[in-house]
């Protein structure tokens, strides 16, 4: 009876087989339990993952550009000595005279370098060097921008490759008026920049920019062409009154 009285209740009986199918279950249940907890830490980091905003691209062809243009034609009346302007303007360009040693170097028999004067570009000082070179023409010559580059202020010289130039200057005589004692001789000259706008820049209006750009290229053209033609007259006059040095007759002042 004491044994009777001291019996486990029935939930808690253990005998080798039922000790063995618990421990069996418990083994199946765990395993099962950590598959879950697997699977749901690894749709737990792809839902993560594509919920993640893509990275940011910015492209460097983004940066804001400013466009330049300007054109000026002058012409001028050039008195006909004994020889004729329209042979002078036929000579081939390896006969130019270089007009100015002070702004224009020679670099081979029809290409030159010339050296444009300093200007002020809102607080920098800018001065362009053009490599141009010449081609003749009937009546004339074309000469064409081949490369530009900028010198100045480190933040200048930094936009040398941030930039494109082109620039056409066609200077003829007058083909209908060859037996006038009295021709005229023109120069038409168009220049286009457009430059990628410096960082420093950028909170200034691109039409405050443009306009800035294209004032400075027409005050160039106003200052420049009326002076170059000078100097052509006077270098045909030289050349037909039988000077054949070809020397310039510049002195690099504006």
């Amino acid at each position: 009876m004491a044994a009777a009285g001291f019996a486990s209740p029935p939930s808690l009986a253990y005998s080798p087989a039922s000790g063995r199918r618990a421990s069996l279950r418990n083994l199946l249940s765990f395993r099962h339990a950590l598959r879950l907890a697997s699977s749901d830490g690894g749709g737990g980091g792809s839902g993560s993952s594509s919920s993640r905003p893509p990275p940011l691209r910015v492209s460097a062809s983004s940066s804001p550009k400013a466009r330049f243009v300007a054109r000026r034609k002058e012409s001028v009346s050039v008195r006909q000595l004994d020889r004729p302007l329209s042979d002078y303007m036929s000579l081939p360009a390896s006969q130019y005279s270089v007009l100015d040693a002070e702004r224009i170097e020679r670099v081979d028999e029809n290409t030159f370098r010339c050296y444009v004067y300093r200007f002020k570009f809102f607080a920098f000082e800018v001065c362009p060097v053009l490599l141009v070179r010449v081609e003749e023409q009937p009546n004339g010559c074309c000469i064409e921008l081949l490369s530009c580059k900028l010198e100045g202020s480190p933040i200048v010289a930094a936009q040398n490759n941030k930039f494109d130039a082109s620039m056409v200057n066609r200077i003829s005589c007058d083909s209908n008026r060859r037996t006038s004692s009295l021709q005229q001789l023109t120069s038409d000259t168009t220049i286009e920049v457009s430059i990628d706008i410096p960082f420093a820049f950028r909170a200034i209006p691109v039409q405050a920019i443009e306009s800035s750009g294209t004032q400075i290229l027409e005050q160039i053209l106003r200052i420049m062409l009326p002076r170059f033609m000078t100097q052509l007259v006077k270098d045909y006059q030289a050349w037909a009154t039988g000077d054949t040095s070809r020397q310039p007759l510049g002195t690099g002042k504006i």
